[in-house]
């Protein structure tokens, strides 16, 4: 027999890491089923390309404003290949789940959509005049493991790994995953212009919007854990 029994808290539904990757999954398919001429102008007219937003001899605030700035959002959720998908997205599940369940869907949404644009913007600013497109969720995910650090910074996470026929759950300590997530993106920042422009300096925008980020919402998350 089981019973049911009231606690004080709240069952909530958090669905913005599951929205996130399917758009991500759902563009990177429909990028797939297209002809290869269609797909490189469909990277360059969603993808954040630095010289179509910013020129470098005209006033910079009046540009803030031009409605090209939209490919700063839009190029968060275009990936061309499996591995830019599969480890944007990896990471984006260790560190957003828990962070969501922190944080709030809302809040969360908030944090990957500004972390993203400000990391593209970063991004464009440094690659001003460059034609190729910047693309993907590195910095929106940078902007996640960043929020995470700064609230949890002794945290292990648990994962299943496969150890011969069988799998084991282990507790890793969160800095290694950083760790790794920051070796596949100095290995993208390599072969990044294979497909489209890759800046670190995305990333580091994103990761310091993340930790800013996290200085405003302790309140929030306290309150959060409290109830």
């Amino acid at each position: 027999m089981f019973v049911h029994v009231e606690t004080r808290r709240r069952a909530r539904w958090h669905w913005a890491t599951a929205l996130i990757v399917c758009l991500c999954v759902m563009c990177f398919v429909g990028l797939a089923l297209t002809p290869a001429p269609t797909r490189i102008a469909l990277l360059l007219e969603w993808g954040t390309v630095p010289a179509n937003i910013f020129d470098t001899h005209e006033a910079w605030l009046p540009q803030l404003v031009d409605p090209a700035l939209l490919r700063l959002f839009t190029a968060l959720f275009i990936h061309v290949t499996w591995l830019h998908l599969m480890s944007n997205l990896l990471f984006l599940l260790i560190f957003g789940l828990p962070g969501e369940r922190a944080l709030g869907s809302l809040r969360f949404l908030a944090l990957f959509v500004i972390g993203g644009i400000v990391a593209n913007l970063i991004g464009a600013l440094s690659l001003a005049g460059v034609r190729l497109p910047i693309i993907g969720c590195s910095g929106a995910v940078s902007a996640v493991v960043g929020t995470y650090v700064a609230l949890f910074p002794r945290a292990k996470l648990g994962l299943v790994l496969p150890l011969g026929l069988y799998l084991e759950f282990v507790r890793v300590p969160a800095y290694l995953l950083i760790g790794i997530w920051v070796l596949l993106q100095l290995l993208f920042s390599y072969a990044g212009p294979s497909y489209g422009a890759y800046v670190w300096w995305a990333h580091i925008g994103g990761f310091m919007v993340g930790l800013v980020f996290a200085l405003f919402s302790r309140d929030a998350v306290a309150r959060r854990l409290r109830y």
